[in-house]
């Protein structure tokens, strides 16, 4: 492998997994797009992967070629003692992430437990390091900018609440002297393939969108190719072990900054309006009310509302300082890449 193939920094000699004759890694969650990302890059450098997926004959087509599939699920610790045989490094990317129409019950299934039984099935069959993959949202609505990973943790929903007792159960796996572990937290994540952006780029390519609230917060968002380099740099690197990263791009931009930077790679004027933001807050609580009762994805609701109210804007020197970690794609590159994608998919 080339040095100009290689992940900036990294050297197959840094550790397992980042190079041809390192060992066995598994990923979860590689039919999403971190994971599947990861899984990719992971492949094209020259790593021996194995993809924790659900049904293998249904996904084999979406994973690269000479990537093993294990057939297995997070509610089946069985499976996934089977899935850690011979395994180097984790990177557990998997979780259940915010459908409307899913309990709390099944989000802590899957984002606690789960995790803990690969934890545990991780300790029991000898893999020496786990990656575990958080969220910057277990800090909540940022009271005191920029928060880093010592800033107070203060998740808003059940899926940061899940996602914060996952990195607990992680933690106490390391504190025990269990497993070798690191977690990251990522800000949001975007890049071509991503559709869970989709939204608000479609609402202001189409000039549907509408400002809610001042639009002076904060937000922050990495690059699905800089995430990766971060997370191999979790994986790899000694220093990692028994520490948290927040992953995310600098720098910090407001959400009329973003709004304006998609417009301007959609070709498109910005619309300037706005809606004030208790109104719109207080319909998305009456569309919960009524619609969850009866099983209903809300057309609106308070938490697609708070992204309009909440900060997000983190500070990564210890991602920096310790990992080498350098987001090398900028806001308007990484946003003209995925609209490209989408335009290019029939999306836009």
């Amino acid at each position: 492998m080339s040095s100009a193939a290689r992940s900036p920094g990294l050297d197959p000699a840094e550790g397992p997994g980042a190079g041809p004759g390192g060992g066995l890694v598994l990923v979860t969650g590689t039919t999403g797009f971190t994971g599947g990302h990861l899984c990719a890059r992971l492949a094209r450098e020259g790593s021996r992967v194995r993809a924790l997926v659900r049904d293998p004959a249904r996904t084999a087509a979406s994973h690269p070629p000479g990537v093993e599939l294990a057939a297995g699920d997070l509610r089946d610790p069985a499976s996934l003692s089977r899935a850690v045989e011979g395994v180097h490094t984790v990177y557990h990317i998997a979780a259940l992430f915010r459908p409307e129409n899913v309990s709390r019950r099944e989000m802590f299934e899957v984002n606690v437990e789960g995790t803990r039984s690969l934890l545990e099935a991780s300790a029991r069959g000898g893999v020496r390091r786990f990656v575990h993959c958080s969220t910057v949202g277990v800090h909540g609505d940022v009271q005191d900018p920029p928060a880093n990973e010592n800033s107070p943790i203060a998740p808003g929903d059940h899926y940061q609440r899940s996602k914060l007792e996952g990195e607990r159960v992680a933690q106490e796996f390391q504190r025990d002297g269990r497993l070798p572990v690191v977690i990251f937290r990522p800000a949001g994540i975007y890049g071509p393939g991503d559709l869970r952006f989709l939204k608000l780029v479609r609402a202001v390519a189409r000039r549907r969108f509408v400002m809610i609230g001042s639009g002076d917060v904060k937000y922050q968002m990495v690059y699905i190719d800089d995430l990766v380099d971060g997370i191999l740099r979790c994986g790899t690197l000694p220093v990692a072990i028994g520490r948290v990263y927040i992953l995310t791009g600098e720098p910090a931009v407001t959400l009329r900054e973003l709004v304006t930077t998609i417009a301007q790679a959609a070709g498109v004027p910005p619309r300037r309006w706005r809606v004030p933001f208790w109104p719109v807050y207080l319909a998305g609580a009456a569309c919960e009310a009524i619609c969850k009762p009866l099983g209903i994805n809300p057309p609106l609701y308070r938490r697609r509302v708070d992204f309009f109210r909440k900060t997000r804007w983190f500070d990564i020197t210890r991602a920096r300082r310790e990992l080498g970690f350098a987001p090398r794609t900028d806001l308007a590159t990484g946003i003209r890449k995925t609209i490209a994608w989408y335009r290019e998919h029939g999306y836009l």
